[in-house]
């Protein structure tokens, strides 16, 4: 059972330096994700945070059929391919299928696998054969202790290269909560974790034909997390999130990136020095 992921020169894990996941919901245009990543790099490398670089190619689970769904694998692959070669990052990005994993390897140094794909065993598994970390979103249905379970089934295809991810539990309807709990819970389990500190404020279909989202609380959300001890901290950002393509209510305007990072880096290293 691994405690410590690494990834090129990061290490995710076992008391390593806080690491930073984020980058646009899904992949709109190349100059989108340049921009962005490009920016992201030099105020995580002004604070001293690993930072690892993510979009999504696909966006597979929409509220609405005519929701925006990505500008094509190839594409977006190609796209993503570019930010590591332009900016030496590391890349993570979405699975949904068995068979996109294997191109998505030959790019990605992390294959995400979505919150309602959680328990599909045989994705789990062509995943984990890639050899790449892959990260498991906790489904918003999954109890916390449950996720060592999946996280076994990537095990059992000979990778430990794990890591586990909470973006919020349902709270009846087009409401989602995260219980700081689950944090702890799944840490325990030995895998490191991560904190989604933007969809975890989705409001699932709460706009009739799409998501809705509380971004008012992703400063509290974060800093939180960083309270609590997490390994990661994932957030989706873009420059002008009102025109977003997908998830426009919950993604964190890139003018509010740093400061949220100043924050909550300050909180985790109170933390380390307090409790270790």
């Amino acid at each position: 059972m691994a405690n410590k992921v690494g990834i090129g020169k990061i290490n995710i894990g076992n008391n390593n330096p806080l690491v930073i996941i984020a980058g646009p919901c899904v992949i709109e245009s190349r100059e989108l994700v340049m921009r962005v990543a490009g920016e992201a790099k030099k105020v995580t490398q002004r604070l001293g945070l690993p930072y690892i670089f993510k979009s999504s190619y696909k966006k597979a689970n929409r509220t609405s059929g005519k929701s925006f769904v990505g500008i094509g694998m190839d594409e977006g692959l190609q796209i993503l391919a570019e930010v590591k070669r332009e900016f030496d990052l590391p890349v993570l990005t979405d699975v949904h299928s068995e068979a996109e994993v294997e191109a998505a390897a030959e790019v990605a140094d992390v294959l995400q696998i979505p919150a309602f794909l959680c328990r599909q065993t045989e994705l789990l598994q062509a995943a984990g054969r890639t050899g790449k970390a892959v990260n498991i979103k906790k489904g918003q249905f999954m109890a916390p202790e449950d996720m060592k379970l999946q996280a076994e089934k990537v095990e059992a295809a000979g990778n430990s290269r794990v890591m586990l991810t909470e973006r919020g539990t349902s709270f009846g309807y087009h409401n989602l909560v995260v219980d700081m709990r689950s944090l702890v819970i799944m840490k325990e389990s030995g895998y490191p974790v991560i904190l989604d500190a933007t969809h975890s404020l989705q409001l699932p279909g709460g706009e009739k034909d799409k998501t809705g989202g509380q971004p008012q609380f992703i400063f509290p959300i974060a800093r939180a997390g960083a309270a609590v001890g997490i390994d990661g901290l994932f957030l989706e950002t873009h420059p002008d999130p009102s025109r977003a393509l997908s998830d426009a209510s919950t993604q964190l305007k890139f003018d509010m990136f740093e400061p949220l990072l100043r924050q909550v880096k300050s909180i985790d290293s109170a933390r380390r020095e307090k409790f270790g």
